[in-house]
């Protein structure tokens, strides 16, 4: 027993480790059929979610937990879902005081439970943008995966920081320059990644790669912002 955890806790970490270090490894490897020694894309990505939400709690952090306070006045989205909860409020005859604490823990569960709907919303992107390759869905799916449980490693990382600038009595994300600086860090992060991976994974190079991993830095950030606004309205609707 004891040397079948180490084999599996080894086979975490090296995944974990090439995942990180090796963007569009894992795929390739997983591809071609090399499998024994890594994790396979859907138990790798279900641990970093374990890992992000899990440090998310503990910092207190609202990547994708996002409080209703937040949805109505730092989103993008605000001004609309000011409309949509003052409307929600009024059909249910209760007040924002009373309904705020149900919106936070039911957008919890939520999250939590629907995160990999938003990998798997990515796959169109890479499917659209090397349609010419050839390569099949399962392709797509899999670099997806790996693409994402990264960036749940950032968000990792981005959870972190502010907390601990205000155990050191700093004002953490309540610094708008700190969150805006921590944004384009991961954005930028991304697109690094994207870079390495997509020449490993596609082949591609040259003017098309910096072109795709563009349009690709850009599907991430506006399915992450979907997925925030989806869950304003799923939890909003069934809470």
């Amino acid at each position: 027993m004891v040397k079948a955890f180490t084999q599996i806790d080894g086979r975490n970490l090296r995944s974990l480790q090439y995942l990180v270090s090796r963007p569009g490894s894992l795929t390739v490897v997983y591809l071609q059929g090399q499998r024994k020694a890594y994790l396979g894309p859907v138990p790798l990505f279900l641990i970093a979610n374990v890992l992000f939400f899990a440090i998310e709690s503990l910092t207190g952090g609202r990547v994708f937990t996002t409080p209703i306070d937040a949805h109505l006045h730092t989103q993008p989205w605000s001004p609309l879902a000011g409309v949509l909860v003052a409307r929600r409020l009024e059909t249910m005859h209760s007040t924002l005081a009373v309904y705020a604490p149900v919106f936070d823990r039911a957008v919890a569960v939520n999250a939590r439970s629907l995160i990999i709907v938003m990998a798997l919303s990515f796959v169109i992107a890479p499917a659209i943008l090397f349609c010419r390759s050839g390569r099949p869905l399962i392709t797509h799916a899999v670099f997806s995966l790996h693409l994402y449980a990264f960036l749940l490693l950032l968000f990792c990382v981005a959870n972190v920081i502010p907390a601990v600038d205000k155990w050191f009595g700093g004002p953490g994300l309540a610094s708008d320059r700190m969150d805006h600086a921590i944004s384009v860090a991961l954005v930028i992060a991304c697109a690094a990644y994207l870079w390495v991976a997509v020449t490993k994974v596609y082949g591609t190079g040259g003017i098309a790669r910096a072109l795709q991993v563009a349009a690709l830095t850009t599907a991430v950030v506006g399915i992450v912002l979907g997925y925030r606004f989806a869950l304003l309205l799923i939890t909003l609707y069934t809470a």
